[in-house]
């Protein structure tokens, strides 16, 4: 008979297991695990094994072997992970992609019915239809005020019902209800809360963001550093090229104004003098392109001329009726 392992034991060796996990993964996603059975755990872990470890216990010896391997090592960005450690979570170490890893975790889900004292993730709405049941169980409608009927012996729900709001806790009749109907309306799976990347917290949110999503986003600080450098006038670099132009329209309206010039100006006072040059000068692109469209056009109309006559109407020196 193995002889039995003690607490003092145990503890030096998940201590142990969570030193070696800190050194050798940098990617740790903290998941919360309320209501997830070991049936459950054990096939994240299953699908997860190669690249991923998942590791759950008490928080308090989380944090104190982080703590701890903080201190013997110099690593203080681990620390990050400490207050992160609040409620029933656990830590998956990774090497693969955070964003495949959180899918794949997110994939095992399983039902749950309704327990009394529970508090609902989800609104709870009853679909309407045949219930299956006998008229002797309208009680539990009727003190749920959901309307019903009797049709063929049995009890009908009339009109769909909200019969749990999110986040209030399930009472014995809507739970006795749902369990009759064979309603199991929540499902539970690990839900990862946070990512932890070398020191850096972020939401999982921002696993989904794609590049377009991001330049969108650059190009949108660009636009506002534009607009306050603009408003204080103050020189950057994104600002610079509409300074530029803003100092060149007020020099030159100062120009315009002014016995002062210089030659870009020498030409718009030319244009303000005689609005015709202007005008011949929009319209001569214009002609360009007119001159350029005529040829085409000719060699389309040539072309025309030119297509050869079709063999089946010249004459081939016979009658239909020969």
């Amino acid at each position: 008979m193995a002889p039995k392992v003690s607490k003092a034991d145990k503890k030096i060796a998940y201590d142990k297991k969570l030193c070696n996990l800190l050194d050798e993964y940098t990617q740790v996603l903290v998941a919360v695990a309320d209501n997830v059975g070991s049936t459950q755990l054990q096939n994240i872990r299953s699908a997860l094994r190669g690249d991923s470890v998942v590791l759950m216990g008490k928080n308090t010896m989380m944090k104190r072997s982080i703590r701890i391997h903080s201190d013997n090592t110099g690593n203080k960005a681990i620390l990050a992970l400490i207050d992160l450690l609040v409620g029933n979570v656990g830590l998956i170490f990774t090497k693969g992609d955070l964003k495949e890893v959180t899918e794949e975790v997110a994939k095992f889900k399983v039902g749950a019915p309704a327990r009394v004292g529970l508090v609902a993730p989800i609104d709870v709405i009853v679909p309407p239809g045949n219930t299956g049941l006998d008229p002797s169980q309208t009680s539990f409608f009727q003190v749920l005020n959901i309307p019903t009927k009797i049709n063929k012996g049995t009890v009908e729900i009339v009109t769909p019902v909200e019969l749990i709001k999110k986040g209030d806790k399930v009472g014995s009749s809507e739970a006795a209800l749902l369990s009759k109907l064979g309603i199991r309306p929540f499902s539970y799976g690990l839900v990862v809360l946070k990512v932890y990347d070398n020191g850096s917290v972020f939401s999982p949110e921002v696993l989904d963001l794609t590049e377009d999503d991001l330049i969108a986003k650059f190009a949108t600080g660009v636009s506002m550093v534009t607009s306050l450098a603009l408003a204080i006038s103050y020189p950057t670099l994104a600002a610079a090229p509409h300074m530029f132009i803003n100092a060149y329209k007020n020099v030159l309206a100062v120009a315009v104004a002014t016995d002062y010039s210089f030659p870009l100006a020498d030409k718009v006072k030319e244009y303000l003098a005689d609005p015709s040059k202007f005008a011949v000068a929009v319209a001569a692109p214009s002609a360009a392109a007119g001159s350029g469209a005529a040829p085409a056009a000719a060699a389309k109309e040539e072309e025309k001329k030119e297509e050869p006559v079709d063999e089946s109407d010249e004459d081939l020196g016979f009658s239909l009726f020969d």
